[in-house]
């Protein structure tokens, strides 16, 4: 009987100290494989983690963040020394793609030359097109909302260090893999994200689809500083309304002012206006 061949995707999660390779380096690295057989995506083996030095001195902020100090790391290897082998699946085989929860963030500091040009699933952007539900999309968001079958709470904490949220990104990986092709999640990734709600501006918490075409209009226009993704989210909504010949949505009604008389407090009935945001 042939053996059964394994498509393997690995799961990468980096702490740092800082936003950019230019302003801070990797701390900790961590990875989770999912490999399929027959079709079958599960996880396979547990999540590993690598203490790295960056550097340059933890400041007391990210170190609140995920707990390491500067002397965790006095043995541990250099980021150019770490991330090769891990990057690559060495020893063994070569990972299809690489996959991270917002996936920008890892590739300021996984550079192809590190990781052999290898290409990146993000698991963020598809989940904002298959799970536009979700009260929001991040990471620890997503797990508490979906309760992923077989995540082993212990294994998943704590949050923020590079291992378990990994394995936490893993579990992502693997369902969103049940509804979509390798070859489509690779697609949707080298894309910018497609935005379920509108970030900020007079729109904030609306859905794109109750917008009506001025509302679009200005924000392609720039009239309140939109960001690369709501360029492109707002292009998509566009185009969509084109091509499916959906006529505009109504202008918004103006925000009205409620004032209630003297001892009671006044509220502002405005709509997409979200008082209990949760990250």
């Amino acid at each position: 009987m042939a053996a059964m061949t394994e498509t393997l995707l690995r799961v990468i999660d980096l702490e740092t100290t800082g936003n950019s390779f230019t302003d801070g380096g990797v701390v900790e690295i961590g990875w989770q494989d999912v490999v399929s057989e027959e079709g079958q995506w599960r996880l396979s083996g547990a999540p590993q983690g690598r203490l790295v030095q960056p550097g340059n001195p933890i400041s007391p902020a990210t170190s609140a963040i995920h707990h390491i100090i500067d002397e965790d790391l006095a043995n541990a290897p250099s980021w150019q020394e770490a991330a090769p082998a891990v990057l690559r699946g060495e020893p063994g085989a070569a990972p299809v793609a690489l996959v991270a929860h917002r996936a920008a963030f890892e590739q300021r500091w996984c550079l192809p030359a590190l990781s052999n040009r290898a290409r990146w699933i993000c698991t963020y952007k598809c989940a904002l097109r298959l799970w536009p539900d979700a009260p929001g999309h991040s990471n620890q968001g997503l797990r508490y909302w979906r309760r992923p079958e077989g995540l082993d709470r212990t294994l998943g904490l704590p949050a923020h260090r590079a291992a378990p949220d990994a394995y936490v990104t893993a579990h992502h990986l693997r369902d969103i893999l049940a509804m979509s092709s390798v070859e489509q999640m690779l697609a949707w990734s080298d894309e910018l994200a497609l935005l379920v709600r509108v970030p900020y501006g007079p729109s904030r918490h609306r859905r794109w689809c109750e917008l009506d075409d001025a509302a679009l209009a200005r924000i392609l226009e720039g009239d309140i500083g939109g960001n690369a993704d709501m360029l492109f989210t707002a292009r998509t909504e566009l185009a969509r309304r084109s091509e499916s010949g959906q006529p505009p949505a109504a202008p918004a009604k103006a925000p009205q002012l409620s004032l209630r008389l003297a001892g009671q407090d006044a509220s502002l009935d405005a709509p997409g206006v979200d008082t209990a945001r949760s990250r």
